[in-house]
């Protein structure tokens, strides 16, 4: 790991309007905190943590993380994102498929937390474990009759005491983890704001470690994400003025972590536009148009108004022209 990606992530801990991930295609625990939330901020030589009452998260400083700064298509907007990756041999994790126990949680954020035990549920991802924290010895006896059992095996009582015990949630990759404490929401609930998880068994069937929207390199894995703040959505995904400070701190970000090639095709657009050049045949591969479409959507976000612009919208991205309301997740597209 760099210098940079180290100040990175000390910038972006103490940071209350950055948000982070950490998962897979169908599994996922995020972390987030309100400005005036308590919490223990911690920034160190050797990882960085943030721990409020509702959840925490740790991320080591692994010499060989690699950031990739990335954006991609929303439905009318786009979505941004900092991957910290590792090749597939340093983010190998368990990779289990059946409900495993591994003994107290030594690694626990907080010390109070470190004598519970932790199941991995066996969700077969290759670079992260899917735990919960069970801190009730008949529950932890319960579960421990059905180990070595998959937990959405037709008939297994497991996943029915998990939700009853309403655990921590405790998802753990080689570059860190991230804890929930909040209850897990009934079936019919929604996520509740803050920390909380999301486990979707009809994803997880696809095997992937990331959308196909994010430019991870063959033989690299996401080990978690960090979202810095979006200039057109709060935390919540809601919709608010174009900032372009939040803008430009981002582009600086893609400029350090990103890719070249697309940073270079999103300028050639912007100067094409400037110059009142027609829509013309930019050619890329698929995330060289999605930039291309980025791009545009940018400008108009950041009220540029052209006819030129409107003309780029219409042949390269007519769904760019629809009404700037989008529910899309930050951190699923």
């Amino acid at each position: 790991m760099n210098a940079a990606t180290i100040d990175l992530l000390h910038r972006a801990i103490a940071d209350p309007d950055t948000q982070w991930s950490l998962g897979t295609f169908g599994a996922i625990a995020e972390f987030s905190r309100d400005p005036d939330e308590p919490v223990t901020l911690r920034q160190s030589d050797d990882a960085v943590s943030a721990v409020t009452a509702r959840g925490g998260i740790a991320i080591r400083h692994h010499p060989r993380n690699r950031a990739l700064a990335s954006e991609s298509i929303a439905r009318s907007g786009w979505n941004q994102r900092i991957a910290l990756c590792l090749s597939e041999a340093d983010g190998a994790m368990g990779g289990r498929a059946t409900l495993t126990e591994l003994g107290a949680d030594i690694g626990a954020l907080r010390a109070s937390d470190r004598d519970s035990i932790l199941f991995d549920l066996g969700l077969g991802a290759p670079h992260a474990d899917f735990c919960v924290r069970i801190d009730d010895p008949e529950t932890a006896a319960q579960l421990r009759r059905h180990a070595g059992r998959a937990v959405f095996e037709t008939g297994n009582p497991a996943m029915g005491l998990i939700l009853g015990a309403n655990p921590h949630r405790v998802f753990i990759s080689r570059l860190g983890r991230i804890e929930v404490y909040q209850p897990i929401p009934p079936a019919s609930g929604r996520s509740p704001e803050g920390p909380h998880t999301h486990v979707l068994p009809k994803l997880l069937k696809n095997g992937r470690t990331h959308p196909a929207t994010e430019p991870i390199p063959e033989g690299w894995v996401p080990c978690a994400h960090l979202y810095p703040p979006h200039p057109t959505r709060d935390g919540f995904g809601e919709a608010r003025p174009f900032d372009p400070a939040r803008h430009d701190a981002f582009q600086s970000m893609i400029a350090e972590f990103g890719s070249p090639e697309i940073l270079g095709l999103k300028q050639r657009v912007r100067d094409a536009i400037e110059a009142q050049q027609p829509p013309s045949a930019i050619s890329g591969d698929r995330h060289g148009r999605a930039g291309i479409r980025i791009a545009l959507r940018q400008l108009k976000a950041a009220g540029h108004v052209s006819p030129v612009l409107q003309s780029w919208l219409q042949n390269l991205d007519p769904a760019g022209l629809e009404a700037d309301a989008d529910e899309a997740d930050l951190h699923h597209d």
